[in-house]
């Protein structure tokens, strides 16, 4: 009995949807053929098992990201005068800024000659600069890592390391005019040489179009034989055959550049305060009769008392210390490692003077000068 309601059922909704779809067809313009009435089809119904879930593979976490690289802590420096900011630890590097007297800063590097500190310099691109060492004083040597900035490898072929305090000329020749120099492990861009590869070409930003001349027997530079020619007008002719540039052992006395320092505008002024400067470091040189026969500096105490250290290389110095333009002391031929108490009074400017002394040869004398408050 069920059965039969069922097939019933199940016939009578067919002729129904087959009704719905003949009226549809017509609307739309559609000729159906009619065909032979189907029997009736009997629903099945059949169970349907719940869908079995596939579990997906677990994803790898993963790695954390690797730890930060540790920090170098910078170590507190003061400026015992005013300073240039450059890019490279060099004085043929360009110029970022300028550092007055007496301002903090943060170092955080240094070169391998020493000679520079790298500093923290948030003004320009990259948050760094270089200064030069002897203008900065510290509470103790920095433990700074080496940085070797462009001028690390000297086998690159376009960089030389200096091995001496030199000058950069206008040109390739002592006969051209000192546009300035370079200290012991500074790094310099070579861009060129002279036809006899005894000259080199470097980037120097303050010379002729940006270019400077070095003598390249005070050099370390490998692959010189690759750099082009360069005449003394500036022209590019050519390279020249492989030769290595020997460093020779004795090298040529040069005079000293021209810093054009005078009393009214010293090469050094540092002012000592009982709570910031106490200790004041400068390296300098002098040479007659040709050359800088003449080095201002000026420091002002706080006390009545300084203590004066000069070590030197050549020659002995003459030096005069005057306040209020007279003479408190004055020594000739001071020699190397003497130390001299200068008697002043506080809170006035006090300036030394030191000259080479000359006997018709060229005589060159590099010195440091150690200035020390007496409480």
């Amino acid at each position: 009995m069920f059965s039969i309601t069922i097939r019933h059922v199940s016939l009578r909704l067919f002729e129904i949807l087959f009704a719905i779809l003949t009226l549809s067809s017509a609307a739309c313009g559609v000729n159906i053929r009619e065909q032979e009435t189907p029997s009736p089809t009997a629903f099945i119904v059949t169970s349907t098992l719940a869908p079995t879930l596939t579990s997906r593979p677990s994803e790898t976490p993963p790695p954390p990201p690797p730890s930060s690289l540790p920090t170098v802590a910078p170590v507190e420096g003061m400026t015992s005068t005013q300073v240039n900011v450059r890019e490279e630890p060099s004085t043929a590097g360009n110029v970022l800024g300028i550092i007055p007297p007496n301002v903090r800063v943060e170092i955080v590097g240094k070169d391998p000659g020493e000679n520079w500190w790298q500093i923290l310099y948030p003004q320009v691109a990259g948050g760094k600069g270089w200064v030069t060492a002897q203008y900065i004083t510290t509470a103790s040597k920095p433990e700074v890592p080496i940085i070797g900035g462009v001028g690390a490898d000297p086998d690159s072929g376009t960089v030389a390391i200096i091995q001496q305090k030199i000058n950069i000329r206008s040109g390739p020749g002592t006969g051209f005019n000192s546009i300035g120099t370079l200290n012991p492990q500074d790094a310099v861009n070579l861009t060129g040489k002279d036809a006899n590869g005894t000259w080199l070409q470097i980037d120097f930003g303050s010379g002729p179009e940006g270019k400077g001349w070095i003598s390249a027997a005070f050099v370390q530079a490998n692959g010189v034989e690759d750099l082009p020619i360069v005449t003394d007008a500036g022209v590019i002719v050519g390279t020249g055959t492989p030769t290595r540039i020997p460093l020779t052992p004795t090298p040529t006395i040069v005079p000293a550049w021209e810093d054009n320092d005078s009393p009214t505008n010293p090469i050094m002024n540092v002012t000592f305060e009982p709570t910031g400067t106490h200790i004041s470091i400068y390296n300098g040189d002098v040479s007659a009769p040709e050359g800088d026969a003449q080095d201002w500096v000026q420091f002002t105490p706080y006390s009545q008392t300084v203590l004066l250290e000069v070590s030197c290389k050549g020659s002995d110095l003459d030096i005069e210390v005057l306040q209020n333009g007279l003479a408190i002391q004055q020594m000739e031929a001071i020699h190397c490692g003497s130390k001299l108490v200068v008697h002043a009074e506080p809170n006035l400017p006090v300036q030394i003077r030191f000259s080479a002394q000359s006997d018709g040869s060229l005589n060159y004398i590099s010195y440091t000068l150690q200035l020390k408050t007496i409480p």
